[in-house]
């Protein structure tokens, strides 16, 4: 009876089944993301309800033009898989909203340039081998347009720097195309998904600047197989130049990319925005004429349309838990599964709903890699070490230093039997003694690795190998380890990770807890039944949550959405 009423209340909010448990799953991350929803927070019981997701569903149907039902039926799923910008709709929750509404349908961030004059430049520009079609004259031009349908109705005046031997000037708005983590805190998703960023006026560093994500395939008058530069510029210098996303239809600030407008040259902004701008800046008539300088270059003729192209394939899903590799990295822990990663901030939110492509990361790994073994930040010099099975790289930041890869046997290694270990478990840095412990079935080893001068040197400590089950309540056979927090040892297997706290060894009763609900932000596990046998959960039928080869990933996620509608039931 229990189970059919927690079917009901699945069902109750995707159209009678419409939505799968991984779309319910994924359009909670997507409401959260972009505003409708505050992030979940179970370590304070702080979950969705039934009644907040609808509600949250409603708003997004009303900002988005679509047909108001609180469901998660195929126009607003459609809506929700749209590439669009990644600023959130709701800045301020949904009184902001309310406000906007009774006043005007434009929003504005409430901040904006205390002068009409500014200045931009190109920082980077798309990669030939993505966006084949764009020069970086023809970049240029485009750019240059966009801001010219700012200053069409506002006295604005935009200023291009010139670039020095290739390498562009500062300015009020700097541009740039960058792919994924790109040392601003608002990583790229990859091709589709988000598209574009652009930070606000004011007087931080970032203020004004303009990112267009890399991996796009980006174009001059875009097609099916593209997205056009000109639309989304338009969209996000708006951002530079102070106003939030728009419900308005039609509107150049609504959040979702609809393709290229049918003539660049003759592009007119629609009432919403002009009336926007205005607002902030003055009708152009009132003032001295805004402008682009220097002055407007022509557009070449738009190049014929290509075929259509299939999409990429889905991501893969990271609730399903059975990580390579964890690391704590910089402070943020990174979650390596095949060919790709995830990665966490020390508050707890995820960086990028969608995992980013290892080799686009890191370079210098070998072509092909599917498969992380190990990883740590090495605690003497903040090197990166990967282990790949019988190899280690040593990294500077996201850089392979020159040398490597180099052979796993000059860590010098053995096991009891005298084996030369081939393939690490797991390796990190105990905060308890600042030690390198590194992990292989089912032993590990104690490294000393000291800085002297610029060069570190490492020593293996005697006594070693020992057994894993000195580290007592947890796994003997983990997927890596991690110290995080207030030195606290995290023990990572399946989808289930322990904590032993201040790394203490003696501590027999550790309760596991979900990678996917504490560190991904996917449904709520059982809070009961945890396995009875942490040196082999998968002794335990009861967990869910583990990987398991007999349950299929269908049934885990189906059955993980309905615990999560049981939370609801609780609260």
């Amino acid at each position: 009876m229990r189970l059919g009423l927690l079917m009901w209340m699945v069902f109750s909010l995707t159209e009678g089944g419409a939505a799968q448990p991984e779309q319910y799953s994924r359009a909670v991350d997507w409401l959260s993301r972009y505003g409708y929803l505050p992030p979940p927070d179970p370590r304070t019981s702080k979950l969705q309800t039934k009644e907040g997701i609808e509600k949250a569903i409603r708003i997004m149907q009303r900002f988005g033009g679509v047909p108001e039902t609180g469901l998660l039926d195929d126009e607003t799923l459609k809506l929700m898989s749209t590439p669009r910008c990644s600023l959130p709709d709701i800045v301020g929750g949904e009184d902001m909203l309310k406000r906007r509404r009774r006043r005007k349908r434009y929003a504005l961030s409430g901040l904006k340039w205390h002068k009409l004059d500014l200045t931009w430049s190109v920082h980077s520009y798309p990669s030939p081998s993505l966006s084949p079609t764009l020069s970086k004259d023809l970049v240029d031009t485009i750019l240059t347009h966009a801001f010219k349908a700012w200053s069409d109705v506002a006295p604005l005046n935009f200023h291009r720097l010139s670039t020095d031997g290739g390498s562009a000037a500062g300015g009020d708005i700097r541009v740039s195309f960058s792919s994924l983590l790109h040392d601003d805190g608002y990583p790229f998703d990859g091709k589709g998904g988000t598209l574009a960023h652009a930070f606000f006026p004011g007087t931080h560093d970032m203020a004004g600047d303009t990112h267009f994500d890399d991996h796009e395939i980006w174009s001059y008058t875009g097609d099916s197989s593209s997205t056009d530069l000109f639309t989304v510029a338009v969209h996000e210098f708006g951002h530079a130049l102070g106003l939030s996303h728009s419900s308005t239809d039609p509107s150049i600030m609504r959040p979702y990319y609809e393709g290229p407008v049918e003539d660049i040259a003759k592009f007119q902004l629609s009432l919403d925005d002009r009336l926007a701008i205005q607002q902030l800046y003055g009708v152009k008539n009132s003032g001295r004429p805004g402008g682009v300088n220097p002055d407007l270059p022509s557009l070449p003729s738009p190049p014929p349309p290509k075929p259509t192209q299939r999409s990429d394939p889905s991501f893969p899903e990271r609730c399903q838990g059975g990580f390579d590799a964890v690391a704590n990295i910089r402070g943020e822990v990174f979650f390596f599964r095949g060919a790709h990663f995830w990665r966490t901030k020390q508050d707890g939110s995820l960086l990028s709903l969608s995992p980013a492509q290892i080799k686009n990361f890191w370079i210098g790994l070998p072509p092909g890699t599917n498969k992380i073994d190990a990883v740590y930040e090495r605690k003497s010099d903040s090197r990166i070490i990967f282990f790949i099975g019988s190899q280690y790289w040593v990294f500077k930041d996201t850089e392979v230093m020159k040398g490597y890869p180099r052979p796993l046997s000059e860590w010098g290694m053995r096991t009891k039997r005298g084996k030369l270990v081939d393939r690490v478990d797991a390796a990190f840095i105990w905060a308890h003694n600042g030690k390198t412990y590194v992990f292989s079935e089912g032993e590990f080893w104690r490294f000393d690795e000291s800085r002297k001068g610029e060069e570190v040197t490492r020593k293996l400590e005697p006594g070693y190998p020992r057994d894993n089950g000195l580290w007592e309540g947890v796994p003997t056979r983990m997927d890596d380890v991690i110290t995080w927090g207030d030195g606290d040892a995290y023990f990572f297997k399946d989808n289930l990770f322990w904590i032993l706290k201040s790394g203490g060894l003696n501590q027999d009763v550790v309760t596991p807890k979900s990678i996917a609900v504490h560190w991904l932000r996917c449904p709520a596990p059982p809070s009961a039944h945890p396995p009875t046998n942490p040196r082999n959960p998968k002794e335990c039928s009861c967990d869910i949550t583990g990987s398991s080869s007999v349950l299929r990933s269908s049934w885990i996620l189906l059955i993980s959405a309905l615990l999560v509608m049981n939370e609801f039931i609780r609260k």
